[in-house]
């Protein structure tokens, strides 16, 4: 049977194995009952024989695995849950900002840099 969804999987189990060689408590069966899911799941994802869990656990999941979200969300096809609702907030500013910013090609380095500034304070938009 083809690989539903492989590269997350293998993602995921990768990350567990290196935690697990210093915390036990990352096992397949302790991780999956720490995230909500049955480890018979888990090892499925894992496999790339099932789909991946649902946003909120894989949020879980990174948290457990202190590894970035977003990283892991992506790898699933998914978005946090949280996002769609800041869009509705200001839908034409926020997706206009999205498309540009997106359109400029701004490299992970250049995002970082200008989100560190606007989390500083260090952002002036009156300039």
């Amino acid at each position: 049977m083809p690989s539903v969804n492989s590269e997350f999987g293998q993602r995921i189990r990768e990350l567990r194995e290196a935690r697990r060689k210093t915390d036990p408590s990352f096992s397949l069966r302790r991780f999956a009952e720490s995230i909500g899911v049955s480890a018979a799941f888990l090892s499925k994802v894992e496999m790339g024989e099932a789909l991946p869990p649902k946003a909120e656990n894989i949020i879980k999941m990174a948290e457990r695995l202190e590894v970035n979200a977003d990283e892991l969300l992506a790898l699933a096809g998914k978005v946090d849950p949280m996002l769609p609702e800041i869009i509705r907030e200001q839908p034409k500013a926020m997706a206009d900002f999205l498309r540009t910013a997106r359109e400029a090609k701004l490299t992970d380095d250049q995002l970082e840099k200008l989100t560190k500034k606007l989390k500083s304070g260090q952002f002036n938009v009156e300039s």
